[in-house]
């Protein structure tokens, strides 16, 4: 067993809804330590996103348009990791169709849960550098209002103290790649 991991003993299993990004599930479970309940869970495959940062040092951001916070939102590319699919694939599919840049250089920032409270989603994180402009950019997924933004780390990190709509994930992928941003001179 994997180090940390303590799973419930599964009592009885509910899907109430299998959708195309993810399946909703309520659970009665017996916990570790002994408590039974009934849980929720949003099961995900997961994600994958980028921190790229262009040759000049300019990281590469989307505003994107969010329903569920009726809002845009300000966030590194990222999507949703595809049947077949491992996360470094997603995400240089991801790059490419949401800024219109693709990276020559990676770097594996490791993985972490996203909202372990009601959802099993990992966000699997890289660095991404050498970037190129492409010539012909991938269609965008019809459901995409997304605005290309560059800004400076620092930019960033005001707009985070600010409290400009920044996702989790994108404050999250920042910090673990700040070192790497920092040694880049």
């Amino acid at each position: 067993m994997h180090p940390g991991l303590e799973p419930p003993q599964l009592l009885k299993q509910n899907l109430f809804y299998a959708g195309r990004k993810f399946n909703f599930e309520v659970n009665r479970l017996r916990l570790p330590n002994q408590v039974e309940g009934q849980w929720e869970c949003i099961r995900h495959p997961g994600g994958a996103m980028a921190v790229p940062i262009t040759p000049e040092g300019k990281l590469v951001l989307v505003r994107q348009y969010r329903f569920a916070v009726q809002g845009r939102l300000l966030e590194f590319p990222a999507g949703t990791i595809e049947a077949g699919e491992d996360a470094f694939t997603t995400i240089q599919r991801e790059i490419e169709e949401e800024t219109g840049y693709s990276a020559t250089e990676w770097k594996n920032l490791g993985k972490f849960p996203l909202a372990p409270g009601y959802s099993d989603e990992y966000i699997f994180a890289f660095l991404a550098s050498g970037l190129e402009k492409l010539e012909v950019v991938p269609e965008k997924d019809d459901d995409e209002d997304i605005e290309v933004i560059l800004l400076t780390p620092e930019e960033f990190e005001k707009s985070v103290i600010d409290g400009v709509g920044v996702d989790a994930k994108s404050i999250a992928g920042y910090f673990l790649a700040k070192p790497f941003l920092n040694n880049r001179k």
